[in-house]
This record gives structure tokens, C-alpha cells and sequence, in this order.
């Protein structure tokens, strides 16, 4: 299954241009070393949460937003290897004036659960929690219901991907984003939509859905979250692109 890098980053709402520009530039690279698809996804709909959010996650400053992005590989080893070639290559150093602050930027490797749906969006919803290690099974279980509720109101495609190698950072990491506990993994997760108006109006319904309301959940709720953000990249190798899927 997918093998995802999992992103999340502050960029001032004045570089949004820019930093979509960057990523542009980079993904030529990030093709030839191994990476099938490169998302950046920036946040129109991130609400601040009580405990944890996406902006406390990577400690947002006033002036701005946050970008969820996500690189895809077939495998861990494909990704590691990529990894080792990005280190390495010394046309890298020309993309090394990024227009964020990469200190505060918070990354890692996940190992995908559920990979459901096959068909790219305009929209994403991104979700990133702390699932007990014991509990990845029901958690699975879980998000394999809430997939085909999802597929009913319009979602185009759902990603579940569990903690594989996430490290712990010196400002910001994921562990710290979701106050991760002894026994804890973290799940970067997404939802593809067609658009902004089909997720609206997808929400709005489940909201006044039942179907998951009884639901046991197996992880910490109030650790979790979540928000809407907008593709401003969406690179896919040819070499490499699947058939799409319905999601089911």
C-alpha cells in the first residue's frame, strides 16, 4: 500500500505564491528521485482548537497559514532512498531558500492503513491523532465505516497512514502536535473532495447523519485535528499513475 511523507508547515500568507512556485520548481526533482505524487494543500478552513490544532502544531505566527502537504512512494524503501538522494544531490541546494521557516515545519513517514478511492480532488480535508498502538486494528475498523459515508456524500478518495518514521524534532514535531503518549502512534490522514461545495454540503449532511453516532472510538478525540485545506500543487508521474478508483 501508499507509503506517504506527511508535511505540515507554516508559510506567511504573503508567500503563497511563492512558495507554490518553490514547490513547483522542487517536484521535478522530488519525480526523478522517486516520488509519484506531490501535494500542497493550503488551509481556507482551519479552525483553532482548544487543545491541539494545526496551527499550534508548527506554532503559527500572526500573518500565517498553514500548508498540509504529502508526498506518495510505493514503499518505505523507495521513500528512504529518495530521501537519501535528496540529502545528497547537489541541485537541491538551489531550492535551499525556502519561503517558510523550515524550523517549525513538521514532517515523517507513514505507513499507509487504508488507501481507499482512486480519483484526485480539488479540496482536501486533513487530519492528523493519536491512536494507541493496541488499537490500530479498531481504529482500522473504524475508518473503513466512515469511508463508505464519506463515498456516499461525494468523497473522491480516503488515506489512513499509521506512524512509521516520525522523529521527534527540537521545535515541532507530530508526537508533540498531538501530545502523544507511551504506546501512542500518530495517523496523518485525508479525504479528497471535488471541490470546496461538495465537502460543505458532504459535512453538512453527516452532521445530521446517525450512522456514526454510537460509534466507540479508539483513540483520544481532543487530541485530534483537523481542517479544510485548498490544492495549490497536485504532481502526479506518469510513469507511475493508477487507474482511477471509485471510493467505496
Amino acid at each position: 500500500m501508499t507509503y506517504v511523507e506527511g508535511f505540515v508547515c507554516p508559510v506567511p500568507d504573503a508567500n503563497r505564491d511563492a512558495y507554490r512556485d518553490h514547490a513547483a520548481a522542487a517536484w521535478k526533482l522530488f519525480q526523478e528521485f522517486g516520488v509519484r505524487r506531490h501535494v500542497e494543500a493550503w488551509g481556507t478552513d482551519v479552525p483553532d482548537g482548544t487543545v491541539t490544532d494545526f496551527r499550534k502544531s508548527v506554532a503559527a505566527e500572526d500573518g500565517e497559514n498553514v500548508v498540509f502537504a504529502w508526498f506518495e512512494y510505493p514503499d518505505r524503501a523507495t521513500r528512504d532512498q529518495a530521501n537519501a538522494k535528496m540529502m545528497s544531490d547537489p541541485r537541491m541546494g538551489e531550492l535551499i531558500d525556502m519561503p517558510f521557516d523550515g524550523k517549525r515545519m513538521i514532517m515523517g513517514g507513514f505507513q499507509s492503513i487504508l488507501d481507499t478511492g482512486g480519483r484526485r480532488g480539488g479540496f482536501v480535508d486533513g487530519f492528523v491523532l493519536p491512536v494507541p498502538e493496541g488499537n490500530r486494528d479498531a481504529y482500522l475498523a473504524l475508518a473503513q465505516k466512515a469511508a463508505a459515508i464519506f463515498a456516499k456524500h461525494g468523497a473522491l478518495r480516503l488515506v489512513e497512514a499509521f506512524s512509521d518514521d516520525v522523529p521527534r524534532g527540537k521545535v515541532t514535531d507530530f508526537h508533540r502536535a498531538v501530545r502523544s503518549e507511551e504506546g501512542e502512534g500518530v495517523v496523518f490522514s485525508w479525504i479528497e473532495w471535488p471541490d470546496l461545495a461538495t465537502r460543505d454540503a458532504a459535512w453538512a449532511k453527516m452532521r445530521a447523519d446517525d450512522e456514526m453516532k454510537d460509534e466507540p472510538m479508539s483513540f483520544d478525540g481532543k487530541r485530534m485535528f483537523w481542517g479544510g485545506f485548498e490544492m495549490i500543487l497536485d504532481e502526479q508521474s506518469e510513469a507511475h499513475a493508477e487507474p482511477e478508483r471509485e471510493l467505496a
